[in-house]
């Protein structure tokens, strides 16, 4: 209070029924945020305090919500975007559009100044696709291929993500939906909002389940056991994750699983009505693959605790023997580590750089490829992912030595913009312009393409017409930061 017995935030005079309570909170409710509640009196900052320990889910509305169907009505506009949406850049602005801004950039951006973000996109620009004429070709094209060893409709498919019901309520049920409407491969994170049983029962097709660098050999253990149990054909280590990347958009949001419920969210919330009811209508996150007692709140220290950063190649050796199946490890970007990898018992690379999220300036994955595929020899399966926005991408990653090429972003967008609907759309945006792509090189399946590739992508030194003009940032190309 002030000299004059009244808050200092709201100039109401001064109730010790109701001002103590504020202080207990702390007085930075009134002090800083006084220009931000200067038309809130003090009852609805205690409010806003309550609410940082008093959440939604925890008094139950999600429960009333969900017998209320106002989806229809908040998503209509998305959908409306949806089906306009011609590319996966225009997938990006749909997603950007529904989803809170600490959602949507969690997912948009890359490390520190996100030069690799841009690298891995400009990287494609450089490659030239030197076309045959009069193949002889009729459609479609026989996009058909093998991944760790079963049968696929497609060469590409989703990587395993984390968290994916941030982005939609559907979470991996949609991308596991999307990814059978497609026949391809589904990849589920062991930090995935849904479960293994549940996957299972959706995605009949090969799955691949991703395991991070964890200390508790038991807990891994367990984890294995419920993938196998879940008809999951094989695993991916992922080894780029032993330090957090720094992620400035996620800081300056002040990013959290769940949202905090601070003004800045609320507000960002109130902006985006189709995802906050969806987030406030159904039950909260857990990362169902681990304890799906545990909030994802509640379970983000435990996770954090349990990256081992001093796993090396025995851990590894100790892994490959508790899963005895095929597997990858994922997050290759050097020749001599992909031999060590071969030496060691896996039997796929996966060349990546986690999506350009945690060591700036790595390596471009398209750049790299070719020199794995020399290091390894050519019986040596290699998924790559990183960077790609379209089919064309894809079909240089499999020319230059990918047997196939995995995605995030493109179909976290589709999800983030529209549920199952937004990924099957993703993944088919995707899969006609491979199509395309490889009719016009004059290539008639996925291995024609793998054998004759070295001659039909050529590098060339890169022009300024390659890269964004000033339009760029609304198309969505180069991560948001031009």
């Amino acid at each position: 209070t002030n000299a004059r017995n009244a808050c200092w935030s709201c100039r109401s005079p001064f109730r010790p029924s109701l001002h103590p309570v504020l202080i207990h909170f702390g007085v930075t409710w009134c002090f800083p945020l006084a220009p931000t509640l200067s038309l809130l009196d003090c009852e609805a900052a205690w409010l806003l305090a309550i609410m940082s320990t008093i959440t939604p889910h925890k008094l139950g509305v999600h429960k009333i919500l969900k017998y209320i169907p106002l989806n229809a009505i908040f998503d209509a506009p998305a959908k409306r975007r949806l089906a306009k949406a011609v590319n996966i850049a225009d997938l990006r602005l749909c997603a950007k559009a529904r989803a809170h801004k600490m959602v949507f950039d969690y997912l948009d951006a890359g490390a520190d100044d996100e030069i690799s973000l841009r690298r891995g996109k400009d990287a494609y620009s450089e490659l030239e696709m030197h076309f045959h004429i009069l193949s002889g070709l009729k459609p479609p094209i026989d996009m058909r291929t093998k991944i760790f060893g079963c049968d696929v409709k497609l060469p590409f498919f989703g990587c395993p993500t984390a968290g994916n019901r941030m982005f939609h309520w559907e979470g991996e049920t949609a991308a596991a939906k999307a990814a059978e409407h497609h026949g391809s491969l589904y990849g589920l994170s062991s930090l995935a909002t849904t479960g293994i049983a549940e996957i299972g029962k959706i995605h009949n097709g090969p799955k691949v389940f991703q395991l991070y660098v964890w200390k508790d050999r038991e807990l891994v253990k367990e984890v294995l056991a419920k993938a196998k149990e879940g008809g999951f054909n094989a695993l991916a280590l992922t080894v780029d994750f032993t330090w957090y990347g720094n992620r400035e958009r996620d800081i300056r949001n002040d990013f959290s699983i769940p949202p905090k419920y601070s003004i800045n969210q609320m507000i960002e919330a109130i902006k985006k009505p189709a995802w906050t009811y969806d987030f406030l209508s159904h039950e909260p996150y857990t990362y169902a693959c681990i304890n799906t007692d545990v909030s994802a709140d509640s379970l983000a220290a435990f996770v954090n605790s349990q990256i081992a950063p001093e796993f090396d190649w025995k851990d590894a050796e100790w892994l490959l023997g508790e899963w005895n199946g095929p597997s990858a490890v994922k997050g290759v970007c050097r020749p001599d580590d992909a031999v060590r990898a071969v030496e060691t018992g896996f039997s796929t690379m996966w060349v990546s750089n986690h999506g350009a999220r945690q060591l700036e300036t790595s390596p471009a994955t398209i750049d790299v490829l070719p020199s794995i595929r020399e290091a390894v020899g050519p019986e040596v399966e290699i998924i790559m992912d990183g960077g790609v926005q379209r089919g064309t991408d894809i079909a240089k990653a499999l020319a230059l030595g990918a047997d196939s090429v995995g995605v995030g972003k493109p179909y976290l967008y589709g999800l983030a913009a529209g549920g199952t609907e937004g990924v099957i759309k993703a993944l088919e945006i995707l899969r006609v312009e491979l199509d395309r792509a490889m009719g016009l090189l004059g290539v008639g399946s996925v291995d024609d393409l793998k054998k004759r590739g070295p001659s039909l992508i050529k590098r060339r030194h890169a022009s300024a017409r390659d890269y964004p003009d000033r339009y760029a940032y609304e198309r969505g190309y180069g991560g948001g930061v031009i």
